[in-house]
């Protein structure tokens, strides 16, 4: 049985993940100030005609099946090189709000670290 640490930790980045998963779909939040860089990088990925809603469909599944608390070292591997990039993203673009990609990566490193048993049969080898 997992700690209230680790569950409330599951729960923030379930959440956030839903918030930022939404956003990508109905942008109820404010755009920042993007470089031009930034903003090609971001357009071509609207351009694609799928690229963000195939992210935020990933991140919302990702969400619900931390919130509901399915399958759960499975959704936190499949997160693992969304919230890498997120940094990778505002680090190399130049963009300012880097906090809250470091924030989601921490939680997720923080959870894979706590669920690690979870993926011990990964790292055998026969």
């Amino acid at each position: 049985m997992k700690s209230s640490f680790t569950a409330i930790l599951r729960l923030f980045l379930g959440l956030g993940l839903i918030v930022f998963g939404l956003n990508k779909i109905m942008g109820f939040m404010p755009l920042f100030e993007m470089p031009v860089a930034t903003a090609n990088f971001v357009e071509t990925l609207q351009a694609t005609g799928y690229g963000f809603y195939f992210i935020a469909a990933l991140e919302i599944a990702l969400a619900l099946l931390l919130l509901f608390k399915k399958w759960v070292p499975f959704a936190l591997i499949v997160l693992a090189p969304l919230s890498l990039s997120s940094i990778l993203f505002h680090w190399f673009l130049g963009i300012s709000d880097i906090l809250i990609a470091v924030i989601i990566f921490a939680l997720n490193a923080i959870l894979i670290y706590k669920y690690r048993r979870a993926y011990a049969a990964l790292f055998q080898y026969e």
